[in-house]
């Protein structure tokens, strides 16, 4: 990862946890307000003729798949690792987990690691069914409570370093509790690298390799699927763009290449706009970028959609939108912030809902 992503992406860190502090507790809801229901199966609708055709918005919601966990192959502790801040880390105990990111990525991989009664505290994003009886030790959004971590007892913490305040990081490490740190940076390509990790660092190789194989055979299997239903002349192919924003805070961000952004585009069956235009990492968006780089369709988070008031109220604050293709169509397809980005074990279903979306827009409402 470049320099520059590296800032990119500790910068849009501190956004998110800034911005999505008064909406976390309801993360999952759709745009359009309610409790979410999820978005049929792409097997089970009718795609469209030609995308480009289609006019209005559309939200994606993942269906909430059910736990799956892997228990072939015995736990070996102690593990040593070194972590992605080229720390050295050995766990000892893994009896009580805790698992800290703004996705909730990492929970999930531990469950689906067999390991789940075994996770003591949870962050908000964890919020799929098995874990949602665990206290949470995130307070107004995604700041980290000490003190909320400490009561947990945790015998080990692994975090991407996408919550804050680091410092309270610094704490558990001073308080001797083994803190694994691993790479942040995601996308569809390091869903396996990020479950080995995990496993790794919980003594449970085997397990992670074989959650990594079906992980990675899940995203591969539902790429082609999608590839059927995509058009196949470049022609015709979407051109997409994955606009973060958050409306109380006048934050505007293109995500680019190297964002996790691109991969999701691809594995659409689009043409990702940030690519064409050399776009890497997140930036700040400007009308001028947004207009020569005319999207057909825009993918956004779900809060972010809210946070200006839906479609209209997204070309009232960024009128260059209405400039747009996108814009012009009102081709906007929102997914819960939570879950839009996770790249985990459920990425398939997150892929899935995002292509009904896309694809067959009236099924997905």
């Amino acid at each position: 990862m470049t320099r520059r992503t590296t800032r990119a992406l500790a910068t849009l860190a501190l956004a998110m946890v800034v911005t999505l502090a008064v909406t976390a507790c309801d993360a999952a809801g759709s745009a359009h307000g309610g409790e979410a229901v999820a978005t049929p199966p792409l097997a089970e609708v009718t795609p469209l003729g030609d995308p480009l055709a289609w006019e209005g918005p559309s939200t994606a919601v993942a269906a909430s798949a059910p736990i799956d966990p892997v228990t072939d192959g015995v736990q070996t502790l102690p593990a040593t690792v070194t972590d992605a801040q080229g720390t050295a880390v050995t766990v000892t105990d893994a009896t009580r987990i805790l698992t800290l990111d703004i996705y909730g990525s990492l929970s999930r991989i531990v469950f689906e690691l067999g390991l789940g009664d075994h996770v003591v505290a949870r962050d908000v994003s964890s919020a799929f069914p098995e874990a949602a009886h665990l206290p949470v030790v995130t307070e107004n959004g995604h700041d980290l409570n000490a003190e909320a971590i400490l009561d947990a007892a945790p015998t080990v913490i692994l975090t991407d370093s996408s919550l804050g305040p680091w410092d309270t990081i610094l704490q558990m490490r001073d308080a001797g509790i083994p803190v694994v740190v691993v790479d942040s940076h995601r996308s569809l390509d390091s869903i396996g690298s990020l479950i080995t990790q995990v496993g790794t660092a919980l003594g449970v190789p085997e397990r992670a390799a074989a959650l990594a194989a079906r992980s990675t055979a899940d995203v591969e299997a539902k790429i082609a699927q999608i590839a059927a239903v995509a058009p196949a002349d470049p022609a015709r192919k979407l051109r997409m763009m994955f606009l973060y924003v958050r409306g109380q805070s006048g934050v505007y961000y293109l995500f680019g290449e190297e964002s996790g952004a691109d991969s999701l585009i691809e594995a659409l069956g689009g043409i990702d706009v940030a690519g064409e235009i050399g776009w890497t990492g997140m930036r700040p968006i400007t009308d001028e970028a947004l207009v020569d780089a005319n999207p057909d369709l825009l993918i956004m988070m779900t809060k972010g959609l809210e946070s200006v008031d839906g479609v209209d109220g997204l070309v009232e604050h960024l009128p260059a939108v209405a400039q747009t293709d996108a814009g012009r169509h009102r081709r906007i397809v929102d997914m819960s912030d939570t879950t839009v980005l996770s790249f985990g074990p459920a990425a398939a279903d997150v892929l899935d809902a995002l292509a009904v979306a896309v694809y067959a827009p009236e099924a997905a409402g």
